[in-house]
């Protein structure tokens, strides 16, 4: 373990804390992404490499919320098709060679691998499988694993002052579809109604890139009123659909932003104590 990045795993995996140090006047990242689709033809992983190689060479930790796997060329699955699988994968042993694959591929960048949490297609092979793709993906590959949702608290020590600040990003895979035209942005007040305490709200799932600030208001104990904003990211794909043909063709779905979030955290000067961050989308 990198004792300049702790991660620790709590409260049976709904809680993941991330502690980096932050040196006065320095900066860690952080890369937020969904939705790799890992195993399926339609992965971009021309890009996906290009943004773990940046995430190595940033000593950025990743955090995967959740598909990253695909795994729906199983024969108990309806929607497999026969074009739909690598060739590698292709065999009598097809969930075990997309885990023992992904492991090997997956190595150059391990240490950079902070979480992999639940989507609905590792969701949906648990229910009708009854097997546990990131269970087997963690024992080989020594990654953390989270729920379907949950928290990461970053909290970075910034060595000259030993200092600490903690900030919360409450995670959510993602249900629906999202909606063609509001891009899944009316979630954002929804999950403002039940979500206390966060600084920053991530979902996945519908396959777009945003990011969109909700003020909030509150009052302390003490009799201030307080103001905070609530960072809601939404994050992309690497699964590129919408070229050929196929069911995203076929229902009239548009284009999908490829791609993740950087969160840029760094010190500076009269920022009250408190480290700052801001959200930079990944390159093309």
């Amino acid at each position: 373990m990198d004792p300049n990045h702790v991660i620790t795993i709590s409260d049976n995996g709904r809680v993941c804390t991330y502690e980096p140090t932050l040196e006065y006047k320095g900066e860690t990242w952080v890369l937020l992404t969904a939705d790799w689709h890992w195993d399926n033809p339609k992965c971009d992983r021309d890009l996906l490499k290009k943004h773990l190689n940046k995430a190595k060479e940033r000593n950025a930790k990743v955090f995967v919320f959740g598909d990253l796997f695909c795994l729906m060329q199983g024969r108990y699955d309806g929607r497999r098709m026969r074009g739909d699988v690598r060739d590698e994968h292709n065999n009598a042993k097809y969930i075990d060679s997309v885990i023992d694959t992904f492991a090997d591929w997956i190595e150059p960048y391990r240490e950079n691998m902070a979480l992999v949490t639940y989507g609905n297609h590792e969701t949906s092979i648990l229910k009708h499988v009854e097997t546990d793709v990131l269970a087997r993906m963690s024992q080989l590959t020594k990654i953390p694993t989270g729920k379907y949702d949950g928290w990461v608290r970053i909290i970075p020590h910034i060595d000259k002052f030993n200092d600490k600040a903690v900030t919360n990003i409450y995670y959510h895979h993602g249900s629906g579809g999202g909606g063609i035209v509001t891009k899944g942005v009316i979630q954002t007040n929804r999950r403002n109604a039940y979500i206390d305490n966060a600084d920053v709200i991530v979902t996945g799932h519908i396959h777009e890139a945003w990011v969109m600030e909700t003020p909030k208001e509150s009052i302390t104990s003490r009799g201030f009123v307080e103001r905070k904003v609530v960072s809601h990211v939404q994050t992309g794909t690497y699964k590129e659909e919408s070229v050929g043909q196929g069911w995203h063709v076929e229902r009239g779905a548009p284009p999908k932003p490829l791609g993740s979030w950087w969160m840029r955290l760094y010190y500076e000067n009269g920022s009250k104590g408190r480290y700052r961050y801001e959200f930079i989308r990944t390159e093309q």
